[in-house]
């Protein structure tokens, strides 16, 4: 009898274990655990990760004092590179990729004579273009006057979106041209429709719609990207831990949404066209304990997920099952 009792007890834990929603057959990523193939290149605080998807390719930006900041990795996790110059504390990071070519955007929250820029590079690391002015912080009264920009979506037009903040001065979402003007501003510090406590992760659906991680008010806001209109927000999956990170899945089915404190990735069903409405947690990929996920990007050819995590001070891959 007490060996019975056992048995359904021992049971009904791996239930709960194999059987719960989020895990067992309906898991949707697994880890690679062979990427990188040299985890030793990782030598400072990675905050940021972008996938060059056209030439598979994985940047990772790292701070330190005395690290590499920017390292580049195979999309088969092999250390190709790095590169260093006026990189002082890279937050965000975007691979843009035209016919002609292929760039990379830094966000440099630094407080030196690099910092509060938004920064193009080549893929070998020559500085092409600098947005802001470097070592500066300024207020949203000047359009390119950013203050701890935390991250940067370039669309294949080149039109450009920022969200600038990362705890600085500015709390505010910021389209420009392709050539660096100002399309539409919005934001001011604050919890109200459009307003944003340290907007910090911004990406772009299949549908002309702009999603901002609104970390501190716990909340992920949604504008049109043509006219800067506020469209909805979501709130209701973010009561634990607000989004860090916003990125969609390659078939935009998905929204990938990394939560530092709480060591997971949620993942949320998109909208379709029309009404945001509310979010719906359709899974989660839980994370070791004070792995910290900062920022994600997503393989748009291979579906790969790729998690910079500034507590274990790496990158991990995972893969869709």
């Amino acid at each position: 009898e007490f060996d019975y009792y056992i048995f359904i007890l021992y049971f009904q834990v791996l239930k709960a274990e194999y059987f719960s929603p989020w895990r067992g057959e309906q898991q949707m990523y697994k880890l690679d655990i062979g990427w990188p193939k040299t985890p030793e290149h990782f030598t400072g605080q990675t905050f940021c990760v972008a996938v060059d998807s056209l030439h598979g390719l994985v940047y990772v930006g790292q701070r330190g004092d005395n690290v590499p900041k920017v390292l580049v990795f195979s999309e088969e996790g092999y250390f190709l590179h790095a590169w260093n110059d006026t990189v002082e504390m890279p937050h965000g990071i975007f691979v843009w990729n035209t016919a002609t070519g292929s760039s990379v955007w830094i966000t440099d929250v630094g407080t030196g004579k690099y910092g509060h820029t938004v920064k193009q590079y080549s893929p070998l690391g020559k500085l092409m273009q600098v947005l802001g002015t470097p070592g500066n912080a300024g207020s949203s009264l000047i359009p390119l006057q950013f203050d701890q920009p935390a991250e940067i979506f370039v669309e294949e037009t080149g039109e450009i979106y920022v969200v600038d903040g990362d705890g600085g001065m500015n709390n505010r979402l910021l389209k420009l041209s392709d050539d660096y003007k100002e399309i539409w501003l919005t934001g001011t510090n604050g919890s109200g429709i459009g307003q944003f406590k340290i907007p910090h992760s911004v990406t772009l659906d299949a549908f002309g719609r702009v999603w901002v991680a609104d970390r501190d008010n716990k909340r992920i806001q949604v504008f049109d990207k043509v006219t800067g209109e506020w469209l909805g927000s979501w709130s209701g999956c973010f009561s634990e831990d607000g989004p860090y990170s916003v990125r969609f899945t390659a078939d935009y089915k998905y929204l990938i949404v990394a939560q530092l404190n709480i060591n997971r990735l949620a993942i949320l069903a998109a909208p379709p066209v029309g009404s945001i409405g509310d979010c719906v947690m359709v899974h989660s990929v839980q994370l070791a304990d004070e792995t910290k996920p900062h920022l994600v990007d997503v393989d748009m050819r291979s579906g790969a997920v790729y998690v910079a995590e500034i507590g274990a001070q790496q990158v991990q891959k995972y893969v869709p099952l």
